[in-house]
């Protein structure tokens, strides 16, 4: 039977080492995978079950997503899994489908399993609750939404940055009804995002009133920002560019376009989100492109630090976007 000292020798390092590496210590990554490959290559298995009894916590952290189809949390996903893996720690992935019952068990689980931590972006900023988590001193960190008062460390973007900076950038390509496809009402990076959108209108127009004559709220899906998308072309006078407040949306809006038989940039499109092909879209789609995989990342690690026993004060840490401008934002038709 092949043991902690067995796996020490072969990697080269002490026997608290290797235990480090298995009970999620603090370990360099080098260190991390030499331990790894070595107790691969001898065929060690540690008994996690027996570990967990002795910690009185389990060695699986939960991730709560509230679309598993939307490829930012797909990436988002990937960072937290990388992190986790230098420390031996296994991830379950739950998807909430935004929906806040279905949330509330996934947390009642985790707590129930003992998890040894929790990952969550907030199905809402006002209905999701953390506090039975907190109270049971389950360390947990808030990704890209947080819920509103939550004492919780976070990682999150700065949307309303973002937000500000697409609709700057659609006003000085020379459009003029600009309007905003958002999230749903409740959740903070739809509102994060719509209140950069109204901020420079705002500062683009400081004699004029800002109106919601040509913001639609929707589900940050395909069919939401399609729906959202033909009501806007029906309005007397309908938008000359629109930004969408997520990738999955914009999909939606620019098939209500192709249906309209209206081709970017005529009317402007710029996705809060980059996705895979949005170079490859003719015309090129411009985009916010999101450090999602380093949100994942970032927030994996801080949870770490938590469940290590880290007693720093609370963190949010903001990641910021960088804008990416393609052609489907090159000025309205006829400028």
């Amino acid at each position: 039977m092949v043991t902690i000292q067995d796996v020490a020798r072969a990697a080269g390092v002490s026997p608290a080492t290797v235990s480090r590496v298995f009970n999620g210590g603090n370990v360099t990554p080098a260190r991390a995978q030499s331990v790894q490959q070595a107790a691969a290559a001898l065929g060690f298995a540690p008994n996690r079950l027996a570990r967990s009894l002795r910690k009185q916590r389990s060695s699986v952290i939960a991730l709560l997503i509230p679309d598993i189809e939307n490829p930012f949390f797909t990436s988002l996903a990937r960072g937290v899994e990388d992190a986790a893996q230098r420390t031996s720690l296994s991830v379950v992935l739950c998807n909430s489908d935004e929906d806040t019952d279905k949330e509330r068990r996934y947390l009642e689980v985790a707590l129930g399993e003992q998890m040894a931590g929790v990952i969550v972006a907030a199905a809402s900023q006002d209905e999701t609750d953390l506090g039975p988590l907190i109270a049971r001193g389950v360390p947990v960190v808030a990704v890209d939404r947080r819920p509103r008062d939550a004492e919780v460390d976070a990682v999150r973007l700065d949307d309303r940055h973002g937000g500000e900076a697409a609709t700057r950038h659609l006003l000085r390509a020379g459009y003029r009804r600009i309007a905003c496809i958002t999230g749903p009402q409740g959740a903070s990076t739809s509102e994060e995002r719509l209140a950069g959108h109204r901020s420079a209108l705002r500062a683009a127009r400081p004699e004029t009133a800002v109106d919601d004559t040509y913001v639609r709220h929707a589900d940050f899906r395909v069919e939401g920002g399609r729906a959202a998308m033909r009501d806007l072309l029906s309005l007397p006078e309908p938008p000359d560019a629109v930004f969408v407040a997520n990738n999955l949306m914009t999909i939606g809006v620019l098939d209500a376009l192709r249906e309209a038989g209206i081709t970017p940039p005529g009317i402007g499109v710029l996705s809060f989100g980059d996705v895979p092909w949005a170079s490859l879209v003719r015309p090129s789609l411009s985009a916010v492109e999101l450090p999602s995989y380093e949100l994942g990342r970032t927030a994996a690690d801080l949870l770490l630090q938590r469940i290590e026993g880290g007693d720093a004060p609370l963190q949010t840490v903001v990641l910021r976007t960088t804008l990416q401008v393609r052609e489907s934002t090159g000025g309205p038709a006829g400028a």
